[in-house]
């Protein structure tokens, strides 16, 4: 039991010892001895009672992840089971004010706060019990994430390489790829003094002296070559979301770009997968792409079009406000609250915004400058993916001729049903709009298990990676 519940605990025995207090004042002293045993059996009785209520109410084993998009805020409590996996238990969902997010990030902490705790109260009303510890996500244009790939000459070849030898390395990268980001950062704020935090590191593919090996410690070689993911963000983003965090009395466990999170999320338990794709998270303020090759993550990048976008659009040739566009856009495919003839001219403002969308993806993936060609295989998730007609210019148009695609490429909805290791125990259904939240709930796991009691090789690699 935790030091808060010890204290609460001390707090109700106190509670309960005064009031015994009081009510002896009213005894008679004739009745001291069997109202003495009395007064300890009832104190007794209310501190185990306090006791039990608060054993039963732990929540150690829960995680709570925290999707703060543009659109809406999702909650999802999740409880850790006897397999390694999460079991979904409670979900919540608050939709936010138009200028609460700008470009996905946080722009009014105070009115973020009070959609979270909607979004919150919904969760945990659900599952019927509450979980301070949380993982976050974070996106938007200034979040730079990147693999670099770095080559390492050692003096000694016949020396095993150690776990200090490769936390060095680690460094050396990190800060390497940290400057690189905070340059980026400078550049597009204008500002030189920006400061950058590392989110998310993570190693695609080491090889010694050519030989390709998923964990380097205890190998012996000279040329050791690393890709490595990286992920930074202006401190000023991260800042938003710790205050956040600490107006809601949350223990952030971990910040993650969303992307990585996705990814992880569709990677699951098998560390060794060869999955290739794709993602593209498309939400209100921003459309973020990560693309995973042989199991790993090559880089995360996003562009400011998402889902607003195309309900600014619809507004502007309706001639109605941003709420009613919404509302049109998401009843779309119901004739009886989207009459033809205004269905026909949103079709005409999607279409448009669809084109200028599309440019945003096709010079996001030029930007990857990868040396292979492309995964054939884009997952599709966040809450601006189920527009049909975006689905579709992906799937039929030529938009993809000029990039390095070998054939078509197949278009796929993630629903939370592909997520593996993650199990819906509720009545609520969750689409492709909660798959970041589920992802945030991967990287939560990763993070625990980063932190490891056990002595694998394979844990002390992700103990190294710890920020």
């Amino acid at each position: 039991m935790g030091l808060g519940k010890m204290q609460i605990l001390k707090n109700a025995k106190s509670a309960a010892s005064a009031k015994m207090a009081q009510v002896s004042k009213a005894v008679k002293p004739k009745k001291a001895d069997e109202d003495s045993k009395s007064k300890a059996d009832e104190l007794a009785q209310i501190y185990d009672e306090q006791k039990a209520e608060l054993q039963g109410s732990d929540h150690d084993d829960t995680i709570l992840a925290l999707d703060i998009g543009t659109e809406n805020v999702k909650a999802v409590i999740a409880r850790q089971n006897k397999s390694g996996g999460l079991d979904i238990i409670g979900i919540g969902r608050a939709r936010q004010g138009a200028s609460n997010m700008y470009a996905g990030a946080i722009a009014d902490i105070p009115a973020v706060v009070e959609v979270c705790e909607k979004a919150l109260s919904q969760a945990e009303k659900m599952s019927g019990t509450t979980s301070k510890l949380t993982v976050v996500g974070i996106a938007g244009e200034l979040i730079k994430g990147n693999t670099s790939t770095v080559r390492y000459r050692r003096k000694n070849g016949n020396k095993p390489l150690s776990e200090q030898e490769m936390a060095l390395i680690i460094k050396r990268v990190q800060d390497r790829a940290g400057e690189q980001a905070r340059q980026a950062i400078a550049d597009e704020t204008n500002n030189p003094d920006v400061e950058v935090r590392l989110i998310n590191s993570a190693i695609v593919s080491i090889s010694i002296d050519g030989y390709k090996i998923s964990n380097p410690i205890g190998f012996k070689g000279t040329d050791v070559v690393i890709q490595f993911y990286t992920a930074f963000a202006p401190l000023v983003h991260i800042s938003a979301i710790e205050k956040v965090c600490a107006e809601l009395s949350l223990d952030l466990l971990a910040v993650a770009v969303e992307p990585f999170a996705v990814c992880r999320a569709c990677l699951g338990d098998d560390l060794d997968s060869n999955f290739s794709g794709i993602v593209m998270d498309i939400g209100g303020g921003t459309t973020d792409i990560a693309v995973v090759d042989d199991g790993g993550v090559e880089g995360t990048k996003m562009f400011g079009i998402g889902g607003r976008s195309f309900t600014h659009q619809i507004a502007e040739t309706l001639d109605v406000d941003f709420e009613t566009a919404e509302k049109y856009k998401l009843a779309i495919k119901n004739p009886a609250k989207v009459p033809a003839d205004i269905k026909d001219k949103m079709l005409i403002a999607i279409r448009r915004n669809l084109a200028v969308w599309l440019s945003g993806v096709e010079i996001t993936l030029e930007e990857f400058n990868l040396t292979d060609m492309l995964p054939n295989k884009i997952l599709l998730c966040g809450g601006g993916a189920g527009l049909n007609e975006l689905q579709d210019v992906l799937a039929t148009t030529d938009w993809f001729k000029e990039l390095p695609f070998a054939r078509r490429p197949v278009i796929h909805l993630v629903e939370s049903a592909d997520i593996p290791g993650i199990t819906n125990t509720t009545d609520a259904v969750l689409d492709y709009s909660y798959v970041t939240a589920l992802g945030l709930l991967r990287v939560a796991l990763d993070t625990l298990a980063g932190v490891p009691e056990e002595s694998g090789l394979r844990a002390k690699l992700a103990k190294l990676l710890q920020n």
